[in-house]
């Protein structure tokens, strides 16, 4: 009997901003490179993730939520996210089982129409609701969209993400191992950490804050002790927010350098020195040029 062919291919994950495509990637590669917020619209850009095993690779892309958007930084989010509908194998529609359906699920459920890419249904945060309430919501889905699959999961505790993984892979085609087997990203290490600050000043500073963040990494070296020296630049668009971000005596900077530095410790293996900065660009969400300075691509497949 001959052996079973290697498969790979492409997954695009799409949903409304905070129903867990982030929590759910970094849960299947065991480690951190899309950042998790519990404020909407924390990712901006597709997030490659890869998982390999010895029957198969599957590539993974974290998209921005869906949302309406009110600059260009949003624009840029919505055509990631219609972009990674094309020419992919899979499509996760990933829903917050815990919540009603709402007009952002109505909105993908017409993107995702015309498609012909198997479609699966992704109820997360099954820890949250009743089996009655799931299979209702299970109804209401099915309704309004034929799905390929059904797959119920909890990203945060990881119920269920097993069997998710098997059936994905049931839709890939025989393919090559696109990245070496040890790979989990095709970011570069910049663009992760950048994210990984970003992360964290988002989880420190207030609601008006966050979407006005961006970051730059604009040195990352290694000393002759193996030490990585990052520096890195907080940016906002007001003075107002460059003080909630500095804090009193600089104790927010600190906290959100030490709580940063932890998580680049993590992904690099190595000890880190980091310094920050912090700036500001006024408008800068509309302003495409700076938008890609921050490395933030709206190139497609």
């Amino acid at each position: 009997m001959s052996e079973d062919k290697f498969k790979s291919g492409f997954i695009s994950i799409i949903g409304r901003p905070n129903v867990g495509k982030s929590t759910f990637m970094n849960k299947v590669l065991g480690q951190k490179i899309a950042i998790m917020s519990d404020k909407p619209q924390t990712t901006r850009n597709k997030v490659q993730g890869v998982y390999t095993t010895k029957e198969s690779q599957m590539i993974f892309i974290d998209t921005p939520g869906i949302h309406k958007p009110k600059h260009q930084l949003g624009e840029h989010m919505m055509k990631v996210a219609r972009n990674t509908l094309k020419e992919t194998e899979v499509i996760l529609f990933i829903i917050n089982a815990a919540e009603e359906i709402g007009r952002g699920d109505e909105y993908i459920i017409d993107m995702l129409k015309n498609t012909k890419t198997p479609i699966v249904l992704v109820l997360n945060k099954i820890d949250l609701v009743h089996p009655d309430g799931l299979l209702k919501q299970i109804d209401v889905y099915k309704d309004k969209l034929e799905f390929s699959d059904v797959v119920p999961i909890s990203a945060l505790q990881g119920n269920n993400v097993e069997t998710l993984l098997e059936v994905i892979e049931n839709y890939l085609p025989e393919g090559p191992m696109y990245y070496p087997e040890d790979r989990v990203t095709d970011h570069p290490e910049h663009f992760i950490v950048s994210e990984l600050i970003r992360e964290k000043a988002l989880h420190l500073t207030s609601q008006e804050i966050p979407h006005a963040i961006g970051v730059e990494v604009e040195k990352m070296k290694a000393d002759k002790g193996d030490k990585i020296h990052v520096q890195a630049v907080i940016y906002v668009e007001r003075e107002s927010q460059k003080g909630m971000v500095i804090g009193k005596g600089g104790k927010m900077l600190k906290e959100i350098g030490q709580l940063a530095r932890q998580d680049i410790e993590n992904l690099l293996g190595s000890k880190v020195y980091l310094e920050l900065w912090v700036k500001v660009q006024k408008d800068w969400r509309n302003k495409s040029n700076f938008i890609r300075s921050l490395g933030y691509k709206d190139d497609e497949y």
